[in-house]
């Protein structure tokens, strides 16, 4: 199929969304999978995390013949004309084109996190699974939506936070749900990386921009698409991360990679109660978005969650989840995207009896020492994109389901909203509503 390149206004772009289900037919798979057919995948936007995880995709279409790469699609042409050579597809620059292929079964998205929800919406309405990448969408109102559409179309949408089919989380589950750990208090994680000229600064191409010809060409008005109208920027292009307009900065590039996995752990993924944050740009000052961002939220059922970071000082800490009785280390290096090998439950053991909270009934079952639970080694982007195809075949539930990464996304976005407001924030779940006052109780 021929590539065609379109421009489009604000006004373009708000009809054609809204008319989108309509066009596509809500629920109509594209075609119905056999055993032996193989999973024709989409790509859209194949910048350097969305080529990675095609390439991801088409690895395990050579080793198991079981998924193909069809077609690609990006708003730099450059873009889609390498990765159309690199797996022997189609190349669109405008998305909609491939969405109207009704030989594509599911879609990949790893575009700038503005246009997530928008997308991902407009694909289960054309009849196909989405792999989203993290964050998930952009705003609270979008992961209402994202949710919505899943019950409504019932389409597989699997949220691209890979470090969430790791096992350690599942080990931690099952030993908070065994009692091991007693009353859930607090769990706690964080996000730190450094480096010279400061997070998300990559490389800018000068020759490429909207006035570009031929590979160099950037359709910047469909770039922008559902973000405020603005002159082309090719720092706002080339590092989209560093402004409000089109992500959350650390909170939903990394945080996401905490949070989702803790929902995990909880065994029942749940909306915070009361978010607030704090930061600051300390060191770099060519954005919009803190360099250093903490996260402290409440939840209903009596526990806390902290989160800090920082993109001025890489000093991780443990990621762990604190019982009245012991606490769960998930991973002691603090990388939550990394391998632990192992585990660790510390029973909240005093050898000073006043200040002692284990009974006898629990050390006669736990022990009162370390106990170190192994985690099975393995690569967690490839098993969460086969759980992913897996699902599109089953119609199971996938490890990153829109509910858990609903969960993340609302206290996520809270803090980032509470950190701009200078505020404590309320979450009202019945009615999704950001207040900045406790909800009435009903």
């Amino acid at each position: 199929m021929a590539e065609i390149h379109r421009s489009f206004n604000r006004r373009d772009f708000l009809r054609r969304a809204g008319v989108a289900g309509a066009a596509f037919g809500v629920g109509v798979p594209s075609r119905v999978l056999g055993a032996n057919d193989r999973i024709r995948i989409g790509t859209i936007g194949v910048g350097g995390r969305g080529s990675h995880v095609t390439g991801y995709f088409a690895r395990i279409g050579e080793e198991t013949g079981g998924v193909e790469i069809a077609a690609v699609c990006d708003v730099w042409r450059k873009r889609v004309n390498l990765n159309k050579k690199r797996f022997h597809c189609d190349g669109y620059l405008d998305y909609k084109e491939l969405l109207a292929r009704d030989d594509i079964d599911a879609v990949l998205i790893a575009t700038p996190d503005h246009w997530h929800a928008t997308m991902a919406i407009e694909a289960m309405k054309a009849g196909k699974d989405v792999y989203l990448e993290k964050p998930m969408c952009h705003t609270i109102d979008e992961a209402r939506r994202l949710v919505e559409t899943v019950k409504e179309t019932g389409r597989v949408l699997q949220v691209g936070s890979q470090t969430t089919s790791a096992d350690q989380w599942y080990k931690a589950k099952k030993a908070i749900a065994d009692g091991m750990i007693g009353q859930m208090i607090m769990s706690q994680g964080s996000y730190h990386r450094n480096s010279p000229n400061g997070e998300w600064n990559w490389p800018i191409d000068p020759q490429a921009g909207p006035n570009a010809k031929g590979d160099e060409y950037i359709d910047w008005k469909m770039w922008l698409g559902p973000a405020p109208e603005r002159p082309y920027d090719p720092d706002r292009y080339f590092r989209f991360r560093k402004y409000w307009d089109y992500s959350g900065g650390i909170a939903t590039d990394l945080f996401y990679h905490v949070v989702a996995p803790l929902n995990i752990c909880w065994g029942e993924p749940q909306f915070p109660y009361r978010v607030t944050a704090s930061g600051g740009i300390y060191v770099f000052k060519d954005r919009e978005v803190p360099d250093t961002f903490h996260l402290m939220a409440e939840y209903k059922k009596g526990h806390s969650l902290v989160l800090s970071s920082s993109m001025a000082n890489s000093q991780h800490i443990p990621g762990l989840i604190r019982g009245h009785l012991g606490t769960i280390i998930m991973v002691e290096h603090g990388m939550f995207e990394r391998y632990a090998p192992y585990i660790t439950v510390r029973p909240d053991y005093s050898e000073r009896k006043s200040r002692n909270v284990i009974t006898e009934e629990y050390a006669a079952k736990w022990g009162t020492v370390d106990i170190r639970i192994p985690v099975k080694r393995a690569d967690m982007l490839a098993d969460h994109i086969k759980n992913f195809l897996e699902c599109i075949r089953t119609r199971a539930k996938p490890h990153l389901d829109v509910e858990t990464g609903a969960k993340a996304q609302v206290v996520i976005t809270m803090a980032v909203e509470a950190y701009r407001q200078n505020k404590v924030l309320f979450f009202d779940e019945a009615n999704w509503k950001v207040l900045d006052h406790p909800p009435e109780k009903a």
